[in-house]
């Protein structure tokens, strides 16, 4: 035996330890600031985003496949309660579109800037940078963000519409494309996290923190699905009786303030221990 020799820790302590300081981060109020106004300008954002979503993919599907996918989209992101509200058997509260509508694409580009303008803030405040863009600037950083991000989230509802065209009611055939599509659901969203923690800091964050941060924040959201199915049920009750009318309105804020917390968080997890206020020459020759 070697006298004097370390123990390492436990695996719990050692996982305490790293999480200690996103805990720590999350609690600011800041951070809190942050999430609630990136949730509500999701909220402001998402009836826009459907309209512009079903408009466009009417152009290459049938409206029942462009609605069948609307539908797996929004019951693998939102509670039951949700999705049947806007879509099921019973009733349809979709928007009823035939063609690309000029304003909701207005609307759609302004409220989703305003998911941007206080997530670049809050990436600058995290990576120690101390100058945020211009608003113009954010705004011409924003719309490229959009339309790429966006982009990538259509074509996620492309190949699920496309998926239902080519194949039956088989429901082997039905299980293997959903597994399939939420299979390829971790890997979009990384790709879109990745150009937010890359581009959205008025700054350039090294790649060598950026893409593991991406996939882990990936993995988490895609987590957060299967815990809120097995959580909602009992809260969905309770938020009708609170809230009334307003319950879809606070499913929606509540969700995007978790998953904003864990985009936040990391982006806390990539920057820690290498700000730009403290080691710029590192970050500058970084890629």
């Amino acid at each position: 035996m070697f006298v004097g020799a370390a123990t390492p820790p436990a695996l719990p302590v050692r996982i305490c330890r790293a999480l200690a300081p996103t805990v720590r981060y999350w609690m600011q109020t800041e951070v809190h600031v942050f999430a609630f106004s990136i949730s509500a300008n999701v909220l402001l954002a998402f009836f826009p985003f459907l309209i512009v979503s079903i408009s466009v993919s009417k152009l290459f599907f049938s409206e029942q496949a462009t609605l069948t996918a609307i539908d797996f989209a929004l019951r693998s992101y939102f509670p039951d309660a949700l999705s049947q509200f806007l879509h099921s058997d019973q009733h349809n509260n979709l928007p009823q579109v035939h063609r690309p509508q000029f304003i909701s694409i207005v609307l759609l580009l302004f409220t989703a800037n305003g998911i941007f303008e206080p997530l670049e803030v809050a990436l600058n405040h995290v990576w120690g940078i101390h100058t945020n863009r211009s608003f113009l600037r954010n705004q011409i950083v924003s719309l490229a963000l959009i339309f790429v991000c966006g982009g990538l989230a259509l074509l996620s509802l492309g190949l699920t519409a496309l998926n239902h065209a080519s194949l039956g009611a088989n429901p082997i055939e039905s299980w293997i494309s959903a597994s399939i599509l939420k299979a390829l659901a971790v890997p979009l969203t990384a790709v879109i996290l990745f150009l937010v923690y890359r581009f959205l800091p008025n700054g350039k964050p090294p790649l060598k923190r950026v893409i593991p941060a991406a996939i882990g924040v990936g993995l988490l959201l895609e987590l957060m699905k299967y815990i809120n199915t097995l959580v909602w049920p009992r809260m969905q009750d309770k938020l009708a009786n609170e809230y009334g009318v307003f319950r879809y309105s606070v499913m929606l804020i509540f969700l995007s303030f978790v998953a904003s917390l864990l985009v936040l968080g990391g982006a806390e997890w990539a920057a820690r221990g290498h700000r730009f206020d403290r080691v710029p020459e590192v970050i500058k020759g970084s890629d």
